[in-house]
Formats: C-alpha cells, structure tokens, sequence
C-alpha cells in the first residue's frame, strides 16, 4: 500500500512538473523597467520577487537567475532580497547611439521548474553633453545684391544626447542684418538658418563676424558656439543647379570600400569663377563623414568603409555644390543598404542537464535560445539534430528552444550520446553553427545478474584437502557501479538431508567455491546445490545456477574377497576327483572392490601352488581350474594362493589361501596320507576315520536340507516384501563394481570340522529382478 501511494506521488509530481513547464513556457512577461543612464552600479531597479509573485526562499530553491543577450552583465540580481541590481554604469549613447526608446531586453530564468520570463529595461537620457559644432568657424559668402528675406544654411551643432536633452535652438548675435531661424531636418535634427533682413553693401561693410549659439533642451539648458565669418562679394546671380533633386542608391553590406556609389552632376550658368562647381557633404554626421566621401571636382562619391545593415540600415545626406561666386545648391542622397547574410547564426545555452537517468522518457535535457543578427530570410533559422539519436527539438517562445527524450534510454546499450546542434539561416548563400553538447545516461538497477553457465560442474578427486578449491561460478551484470557488484551465496538445497553447509562453501566476492571437508566416494559420489547471484542496486536484482560436484573415485579400497572366507576357524577344502578332465572347475574366488571405474577392475592370478602347473587360475574372473588331467602319482593335498589385484594407480590386492584335496569319488571319505608302511594299528585308524567321515557326511546332508528349506521360505518372503533388495547372507553376491555379473550367485554350504569338511556344487541361481 506503501508503495502505491508513492508510484502515485511520482506521478501526480512528473505531471505537476510538466504542467509548470507548459505555464513557464507561454511567454509570460514582466516590467517595462526605467533607469536613467549613468546611475551607480548596485542602483535599485525593481524588486523581482515581488514581481513574480514569490518570496525570499521560493526564489533562492527555484534558483531566478537574470540571462541578457550577448551575456552582457548589464543587471545583477540579489537573490537574498530580490532587488534587481545595477551591475555596471550605463551609458544611453554607447548602447544605442541616437535609437529612442533605448530598450535593452533580458530574460528571467527559472529552473526549477523551468519558466521564461521575458523584460526590458529602458534606460532614459540625461543631459550629459553639450552641443558641439563640427567646424568652430564657419564662412559665408553673400551676394551683395542678395534680395531681402534670403535664407543661407549654417552648420548644425551635433549633441549626443536625445530627444529634449539634444539641440533645441540656434542664437546669433546682436546685429542689424540678420537673424537666425531653427529648422528641422527630416531625421529630428535642426539646424540654423541666416535670414537676411537688410541689404548688404560691399562697399560700406565687406565682411561680418557673428556668434552662433546652439542651445539644448536640458535642464539647466547646455550650449555651445561657432564663429560666423560673412564674407560679401560680388554679384553672381546664378546658383548651381542639380540634375536630380533625390539621389537613391542600394548598395550590399559587403561592398568594398572605396566602392562608387553614385556621380552627382550640378551645372551653373554663370561662366568663369563663378560657373566652377565644387561638391562638398552639407552638414554630414560623423558616422556619415567617416563612411562617404565626395570628390569636390567630379562629384563621385565613395565609401570611406565599410557598412553593415545590422548597424545602420540607411544614411541620407545633403549635398552642396558652391560655385565661383559663393552661390550654392544642394541635393538629397540617400543610400540604403541591402542586407547580404554574413552574419552566422548564434546559439546561447540557458540550461543543460547531464547525465539523466535511464528508463525515464520525454526529460528536459536543454534548453538554448537561437539569434542570428540578418534581416528577412537571412534572418530566418532552421534548427536540427543529427535522425539517428533519441532525442526531439521542440521549438518554445522567441527563438527558444528545447531538448527532450524522445523515449527511455538504455545505458547497457549507449552510456553517452555526442549531440550536434546544428542551425542554418534560409540566406544565400546559408551559414551555419554548430554546437556540440555531451550527455550522459546514468545507471539504473536493470538487469539482473548473469551467469555464464546454467549449469557447471565440477570434479573433485575423494579424500582431497579441506578447504581445497574446487572451482568457480561467475555472473555478470550490465548495469555500471554499486548496481554492477555482484555479491555469491549458497541456496538452500532441495534436499533436506543434504549437509550442504559442511560440504561446501563460496566466496561472496568472486564466486570461488570450497569444499570444507574431505570427500569419500563410496559414501556420496555426486550432489547438486544452487548458487545465487545478487547485485547491490536498490531493489536489489538476483539469478542462480545449479551447480552439481562429482566426486572422482581415488584407488583406496584394497579387494576384498567373499569367497573362500578367511575369517573361518578352519581353512576352506576344495575336493577334487581324480579322474577330472583339463580345465575342471575346482572353485571360483569371488571378490569385489568398493571403488568404481578401473579402480574395480579385478584380476586374478596364482601367486603359489604346492605342485606349479597342475591348478591354474582365470585372470578375469577367478575361476580355478585344473590344468592337466591328474595322475596317481599327484600329492593328494595342495595349498594354493591366488592374487587379487586391482587395476588402479597404485594396485591395491589381497590374497587368499585355497586348500584343495584329490579324492577318487565324493563318496571317498578323506584319509590322511601315510607316512609310514601299512601295518594293523594304522587299518584300524582308517576305520575310525571312515566311520567318522560317514557320519559328517550324513550329518552334513541333513543339515543341508534344512538350510535349502529355509533359505526358499526366507527368499520368497523377501521376494514379496522387497523386490530390489540384497541378497540373502548365505548367498554370495557380486555387485557390477566385482568381477561377476549380477546373473550368477553360487550357494555354498560349508560343514566345520578340523579334519574332513565337504563341499557340494550346486547349480547357478538366476534371480529375476525387477527390471
């Protein structure tokens, strides 16, 4: 329950999170803003936070911060009491020249979340300057006979302040032959104008000396003045005249300098001095005196340098052209320039987020604003990435853009992606920029560990070392650091009864297992367990494997022999009848071994015979036989020893003593042999012997009988209780790890006695087992 109630806290936040996104991103706007030019750095502007609506604390967690185009620091704000700061005195003239209103627009970022906010901030003009003639003495030449009323241009004044701070008025000094009008011109700015209201005589007064005054609009009032030399000269009653009263001219921003750019033409009808035409820039500005020059004899005029359209769009100006006598005309030129797309377009990074998790689609990685300084279509940009990447560009407000997921990355599958963000304008020819940004994709708990086997196994050889190595699991896991360490451990076996923990054990850390005990094959000679692997994510992340020991057989069972016993109180008689053919079977020894494979491979042979040649023994299954056909003349007693042997790395073997008697019938009762010449008291010994030997036969046969007798009730008893079990205890039975098969048991039956004993061959049992 806990955990659903978190899963939907997640999600009411992603959503909570996506909803203020969409709100920060609708253009929302704050101010206009005010400041005079030349305040102090660290003058209060606004105070921000009450502006957005937020306190101290909301501010300093949702990290405001100011973003000014050109990352020029113009403003600073102070996060610990939101007041938007001066950051640098600024100067109205240096940011925008003669543009009114002077606007410098800002943005406040917010990031968490993320909200836009566009403002401006408007800085007004003071008057700082005062007005300024370009020429501080000026000369004109008047006709004498100039009519009443005439009006003679003068130089303006240049002030770079703006509006009423610029030049308002024109004065000139007290005279009795003119006065000065104010006039304006087509972009704002005004001159002065001399009016003639008094006839000049050459003769009584050749040359006047007034003072212009220039006077601006600020308070207190500045001023500044230039002398007016009025030279009065001879009639010459005809001006020059231009052809075109407005010259037009486009030219690109790019054109060279000293590029032609138009011949001005103006005729006079007067003929000598006074028909000679000069061209001059009447009353040009300082950027239009640096950037056109005219040629005072032709009239052609050509850039001092070079322009540039996202600087000034167009310049107009009045040219004058003065003849011999002093008379003049003027014209308008007025130059426009074309925009050419030589500007790039520029990208500016308000916010990058590196690395984002994986597994977690549509994340704000970046966002980044995009301006190129060109006009019209060279203004125009198209914004891209490289199609192979996850990645999507969604355009916001004024040239803002951001980067998201396009769905769920997968660290295991690229941990870190190289984007390009190209943007090219729609000019001719395009430029270009490109930007390059690195984001990571950091780790999350993923994938499980992964073994590299489903399954192992391994051997270990019997009686080995505790603690001995006995081999190694290993998994792997995609996921990167803490979520990447993989930690080993044994399961819980399916068995119950297996001893697991005192078998075997494992290294948490590489996976390195141990067996803790010396193993014994005859007692346990294979065992599975599982073996889990977890990695330490949170959750934590788990797989297993199954693992399954064989314990390899080592050769330390020595034989060990079933038949004939060795642990009777008497020796075992084997009777054989004389008139037995080659190869009679004389007995069998039986033998098994309790380890496997070729350690249990057993072989016989005979390691002594009282009589060598006579007995010979089968090396493959123990058989003893006879070797030739017997004599009389053969000792009627042997001993034999038969060897059996291992075949495994060192043979182990045991041995066994067979005694075998030659008899010329079963029905012969066994005599000792004489050692001397017969004689009365030896016959009468033989009787008793005889005697004897019949009784322990007859004895021996009723015991026989009985035994048969209850060795059938005992196996049919068995038989119906335990299909699979061992054989019964008289019967000898040689497992597949011995030399016979399971097809053959022999029942043997023994009769104690210290000097006689019989043996009675009976035939081979099959058992039918269960299949």
């Amino acid at each position: 329950m806990e955990i659903g109630w978190m899963s939907n806290r997640r999600q009411r936040q992603v959503l909570l999170f996506f909803v203020l996104l969409i709100v920060s991103l609708s253009g929302a706007e704050l101010g206009p803003y005010s400041v005079v030019e030349e305040m102090e750095r660290g003058s209060f502007v606004a105070n921000l936070g009450k502006d957005l609506g937020l306190g101290l604390t909301e501010m300093s967690m949702r990290g405001v911060r100011i973003i000014s185009q050109g990352n020029k620091k113009h403003l600073q704000l102070k996060v610990q009491t939101g007041d938007l700061l001066i950051n640098e005195q600024l100067d109205r003239e240096e940011l925008c020249g003669p543009t009114e209103p002077c606007v410098l627009h800002f943005q406040v970022l917010m990031e968490k979340p993320l909200e836009i906010f566009q403002a401006e901030l408007r800085v007004r003009d003071i008057n700082d300057h005062s007005p300024v003639f370009t020429d501080r003495e000026m000369t004109v030449k008047i006709l004498e006979n100039s009519p009443l009323g005439n009006v003679f241009p003068l130089e303006n004044a240049l002030d770079l302040d703006i509006g009423s701070n610029n030049v308002q008025n024109y004065t000139i000094s007290p005279n009795s032959y003119f006065r000065v009008l104010t006039r304006k011109l087509r972009d704002g700015r005004k001159y002065p104008e001399l009016v003639l209201d008094r006839e000049l005589d050459r003769e009584q007064e050749p040359e006047l000396i007034l003072t212009l005054k220039a006077l601006d609009g600020g308070s207190p009032p500045r001023s500044g003045t230039a002398q007016v030399r009025i030279e009065v000269v001879d009639t010459n009653d005809n001006a020059p005249e231009f052809e075109q009263h407005l010259y037009k001219v486009q030219i690109p921003e790019n054109s060279p300098i000293d590029s032609l750019l138009v011949t001005v033409s103006a005729s006079d009808l007067d003929s000598g001095v006074n028909g000679k035409i000069s061209y001059t820039l009447f009353q040009p500005s300082e950027d239009i005196s640096k950037t056109l020059e005219v040629n005072s004899m032709t009239g052609e005029i050509r850039l001092r340098k070079q322009v540039d359209f996202e600087r000034i769009l167009s310049y107009e100006v009045d040219i004058k052209a003065t003849d011999g006598g002093g008379l003049s005309g003027k014209c308008t030129l007025l130059v426009q320039v074309v925009d050419v797309n030589d500007n790039p377009p520029e990208v500016t990074m308000s916010a990058l987020t590196s690395p984002i998790p994986e597994n977690s689609p549509e994340i704000i990685v970046a966002v980044f604003s995009v301006s190129d300084s060109d006009s019209g279509e060279n203004g125009k940009t198209v914004c891209s990435i490289q199609d192979d990447l996850p990645f999507l560009l969604k355009p916001s407000v004024k040239n803002f853009y951001t980067l998201v997921t396009e769905t769920a990355l997968d660290r295991e599958v690229r941990a870190e992606y190289n984007i390009t963000i190209t943007v090219t304008d729609l000019g001719t020819p395009r430029l270009k920029t490109e930007h390059n940004i690195t984001v990571l994709v950091a780790d999350v708990n993923d994938n499980a560990p992964n073994f590299t086997q489903t399954s192992y196994t391994l051997f270990v050889r019997e009686n080995n070392s505790p603690a001995l190595h006995i081999g190694s699991v290993s998994a792997t896991d995609r996921d990167s650091g803490t979520n990447a360490q993989v930690t080993y451990s044994l399961l819980p076996p399916q068995d119950a009864h297996l001893p697991l923990a005192s078998l075997v054990s494992i290294n948490a850390d590489n996976g390195h297992l141990f067996a803790l005990r010396a193993l014994d094959y005859e007692a346990l000679q294979a065992f599975e367990f599982r073996v889990g692997a977890a990695d330490a994510g949170s959750p934590a992340l788990s797989s297993e494997a199954l693992v399954r020991v064989v314990v390899v057989d080592d050769n330390d069972n020595s034989p060990f022999v079933l038949y004939p016993l060795q642990n009777g109180s008497a020796p075992c008689t084997e009777l054989v009848p004389r008139a037995a053919e080659a190869g009679h079977l004389v007995t069998k020894v039986v033998a098994v071994d309790g380890d496997s494979g070729q350690n249990a491979w057993l072989s016989y042979q005979l390691l002594k015979a009282t009589e060598p040649g006579l007995f010979g023994v089968w090396a493959h299954n123990g058989e003893v036989r006879t070797a030739r056909l017997l004599s009389d003349r053969d000792a009627p007693k042997h001993r034999l020893v038969v060897l059996v042997k291992d075949n495994g790395e060192p043979p182990l073997s045991a041995s066994v003593t067979l005694h075998v008697l030659l008899v010329d019938g079963f029905s012969q009762p066994y005599l000792p042999l004489p050692e001397a010449a017969p004689d009365e008291a030896q016959a009468d010994s033989l009787t008793v012997y005889l005697v004897i030997a019949l009784a322990s036969v007859s004895s021996l046969f009723l015991f026989s009988v009985l035994l048969f007798i209850a060795v059938r009730l005992c196996r049919r008893r068995r038989a119906a209780s335990v299909p699979e079990g061992h054989f019964p205890g008289h019967l000898v039975d040689v497992s597949s790890t011995g030399t016979l098969s399971q097809s053959y048991q022999y029942e043997v039956c023994l009769m104690g006695g210290s000097d006689t004993s019989d043996f009675k061959f009976l035939k081979p049992i099959v058992p039918t087992l269960a299949p």
